[in-house]
């Protein structure tokens, strides 16, 4: 207890301030580094630390983050958010798979397969799909083992481009969705208890995706 008082007593003094941002899986994919770079120019004073918390809220809920990059809605009532961009759609399959050959697939290609889920923090369910024609579902539940179960070919996944950028794979092969929606991504935070640069993450990253 004593050495947290004095990191926060040393963190106080010397002007400095710490804004912890969860994720779930991907951060902003090929845009984290450009965010990264950007907001350590801009922001000197603002130490940032991209922190990956595989829950609903990407550790907005547990305390363990300031801001959250999700890609699906919090129906909780604490917190507040705005989507900031969009992501394609892509699929995730063995590249031992016939539709690993085509350059992309329609939802209708996998009406018949096995859909890889994440309920808690995933972007796509079966109920993507119309009600006669659902794939079936297992569930996962992180990146690792979504990725692990998906090359051995049992079942596909559905997921947001930033997954693509950010987990290339041996053994994965990745094809966009034509006829999917495309993802939302979104910035949350405490609707009471704003970190002070939410603002400032917020127009950044609206800046980038919108480029």
């Amino acid at each position: 207890m004593l050495t947290e008082v004095d990191n926060l007593v040393r963190v106080a003094t010397s002007g400095r301030v710490e804004l912890r941002i969860g994720h779930s899986w991907s951060a902003l994919g090929r845009l984290t580094p450009a965010f990264q770079h950007r907001w350590r120019e801009a922001h000197p004073e603002t130490q940032l630390h991209l922190l990956r918390i595989n829950s609903p809220s990407a550790g907005l809920a547990e305390g363990t983050a300031d801001l959250a990059v999700i890609r699906r809605p919090l129906e909780d009532r604490r917190f507040e958010g705005a989507i900031v961009g969009l992501e394609a759609r892509w699929c995730a399959m063995a590249a031992s798979d016939p539709l690993a050959r085509r350059r992309s697939v329609r939802l209708a290609d996998l009406s018949s397969r096995v859909l890889l889920v994440d309920r808690r923090t995933g972007t796509t369910t079966a109920d993507s799909w119309p009600a006669n024609a659902r794939p079936a579902e297992q569930e996962s539940r992180d990146i690792d083992d979504w990725l692990t179960v998906i090359a051995t070919g049992r079942c596909v996944g559905v997921t947001a481009q930033s997954v693509v950028d950010q987990y290339p794979r041996p053994g994965i092969v990745y094809r966009p969705v034509r006829d999917a929606e495309p993802v939302a991504v979104r910035l949350a935070w405490w609707r009471d208890d704003p970190h002070p640069a939410t603002r400032s993450v917020l127009e950044l990253l609206t800046e980038l995706y919108r480029t």
